[in-house]
């Protein structure tokens, strides 16, 4: 034992006093009561997390059970509702795009509670939903996943019935095209998010999803999809039973400039958007460049008569080919003959035409196709529009084969509209595909009235009389041109490939529209004794067109057409049938089918 402690063991001052252990002891007891604070802080700590961690659960599958469309964290989308996008109707208010409201399924995977099962449910709820790639999402980085867009309501209620949690719909819209692939190449088509990229949809996108524009909040086209649809038939038929590659054509107002009308074959159906990649998104008749044949040589005849270089009775002598250099230029079927003026359209003689053309000029023959839009981009409200192909010397080889639509290529949107200006007094004004709501003051003369009326007049006479024949529609005084070319192939013509075309207009008294039918590469068959050429494959089209069209434009047949349309409906009358039969013999309807055929 220490001589420094009392007999117990507890240590002695010197001189025998105890020492008091008192401080000691409520030391120790401080350590052990903050112990016990600390202890407390942590379970409280650890309740409250269990407690927030139970509320945020409960919110979560309050979520899950709402679905209330929101777009969780920074990295997703705006939660904002998407505007409305405009309506695009055509110029009777025909509805040609619209906008439907949708839901889109997107997810939070830092919410998803078991990945495996919602990919489980998800790929069997939703037909094409691939399992794999919905783990694959669910269990990515970051707080927004798009899972499906565009839902269904069906899709959306049944994925509403999963309960998941995690996952939620976004508000928006899809774009609906109801007349289909019928104006496909005019409206064009949005992407899954709604921006335009192709057509109108593109070419008017800020008007289109803004608030400026029209007060009605939509964009009224000239388009008549009455007469869209005739044309769309037309040129339907003709690429079908011709077998060509491809078919192109539109209706314009000769005085406005307004496309009424515009097909390019073959097309796509913009609510399938897959459908547009490649050839079918083609727009042949604003993007396409064509060499476009002896409809050219209506131009060529304009610039002559209307500059004074030659008269109406004047003629050429075509009885000879024409020899440039290395180029000969021949005539299809010559006449071997001096030829005047309209024989030279109605018989479509190159050695004329380019006679003619080394009368006006080279440089008086730019300055003519520069004024009528032929040298230009054509300036239209889309943004798929062709750049024109033209020599870069203008030589005097150029000015002849250029006379007759060799050795320069445009779009059928700017043949059609130069051809405007030849039969509506001589003004030229740019294609437009925006309905006018009054007379167009803008424009430019290029030909003086005389010289358009005389025009009309030999339009006229290529269909009375020359190679438009069959582009004849009774009651319909139609006039016009056909085009034959041979189509450039790795630099050089390709012999038998051809794009056939011919360019109307009606009614030739006082000329309304321009009617124009392209055919690629089409295939002669029995009925065109294996031409086929414009004036066989092309212009048919234009008549079928015309005769279909004129009624619903309010135009009635002209002449002796409607004593003959009368004297069908009479016919029709007396041999209706009645109950006891009827009144005529079966030669007496075969007559009346006959008559039918004449008058159609």
């Amino acid at each position: 034992m220490s001589e420094n402690a009392t007999p117990h063991g507890r240590p002695m001052l010197p001189g025998g006093a105890p020492v008091r252990i008192e401080g000691n002891r409520k030391q120790a007891l401080e350590t052990s009561r903050n112990r016990l604070l600390v202890a407390g802080a942590v379970f409280a700590l650890a309740f409250l997390g269990i407690g927030i961690r139970l509320v945020d659960l409960g919110l979560v599958e309050h979520r899950a059970a709402t679905r209330v469309a929101h777009a969780p964290a920074e990295t997703a989308t705006p939660t904002k509702a998407p505007v409305r996008r405009a309506d695009i109707v055509d110029r009777n208010g025909v509805l040609l795009a619209t906008s439907l409201p949708i839901a889109s399924l997107y997810a939070d995977p830092a919410e998803i509670l078991d990945a495996e099962e919602a990919a489980d449910k998800l790929s069997k709820t939703l037909p094409g939903l691939g399992r794999a790639e919905v783990l694959q999402k669910l269990r990515g980085g970051g707080r927004f996943v798009w899972l499906r867009r565009n839902l269904s309501p069906a899709d959306q209620h049944a994925v509403n019935r999963l309960g998941l949690p995690g996952l939620a719909f976004r508000a928006g819209e899809q774009r609906v095209y109801p007349q289909g692939r019928l104006v496909s190449h005019v409206v064009g088509l949005t992407d899954i998010d709604g921006r335009g990229i192709a057509g109108i949809e593109r070419y008017f996108e800020k008007s289109l999803t803004a608030d400026a524009g029209e007060p009605s909040g939509r964009v009224t086209l000239s388009l008549d999809i009455r007469l869209q649809n005739i044309l769309y038939q037309e040129l339907a038929a003709a690429k079908r039973t011709f077998r060509a590659i491809s078919a192109a054509g539109l209706v314009l107002d000769a005085h406005s400039g307004e496309v009424m009308a515009l097909v390019s074959l073959p097309d796509y159906d913009p609510n399938a958007p897959e459908d547009a990649l490649g050839d079918p998104g083609f727009n042949r008749v604003t993007k396409g460049v064509y060499e476009m044949g002896s409809t050219f040589k209506l131009f060529t005849a304009a610039m002559a008569l209307d500059s004074g270089k030659v008269k109406l009775a004047g003629g050429y002598d075509a009885s000879k080919p024409i020899r440039v250099a290395r180029f000969t230029i021949n005539d299809y079927h010559g006449k071997n003959r001096w030829l005047s003026v309209p024989e030279i359209l109605i018989h479509s003689s190159n050695i004329g035409a380019a006679m003619m053309a080394m009368d006006v000029g080279g440089q008086t023959q730019q300055k003519y196709l520069e004024r009528l839009g032929i040298l230009r981009q054509a300036s239209v409200e889309l943004p798929e529009v062709g750049v024109p192909l033209i020599p870069a010397t203008w030589r005097d080889i150029n000015t002849m084969t250029i006379s007759y639509g060799h050795g320069i290529a445009v779009s059928p949107l700017q043949l059609g509209a130069a051809a405007t200006a030849l039969v509506n007094g001589g003004i030229a004004r740019a294609p437009t595909l925006l309905r006018q709501d009054g007379p167009r003051r803008d424009g430019e003369r290029v030909f003086s009235a005389d010289t358009s009326r005389k025009m009309r007049g030999l339009m006229r006479l290529v269909v009375q009389r020359g190679t438009g024949k069959n582009a004849q529609a009774d009651g319909y005084d139609v006039g016009g041109k056909t085009g034959t070319a041979e189509k450039i192939v790795g630099g050089r013509y390709k012999k038998g490939a051809l794009v056939s075309s011919f360019l109307g207009a009606f009614p030739m008294r006082d000329p309304r529209f321009v009617v124009l039918a392209v055919l690629d590469e089409p295939k002669g068959n029995k009925q065109t004794m294996n031409y086929a050429t414009g004036g066989w494959v092309a212009a048919p089209v234009v008549g079928n067109v015309v005769r279909r069209i004129a009624p619903v434009l309010g135009l009635p047949p002209a002449g002796d057409a409607v004593t003959r349309l009368a004297r069908l409906r009479a016919h029709r009358d007396e041999t209706a049938e009645t109950p006891t039969g009827p009144r005529k013999t079966d030669g007496g309807r075969a007559r009346l089918r006959g008559q039918r055929v004449a008058v159609n």
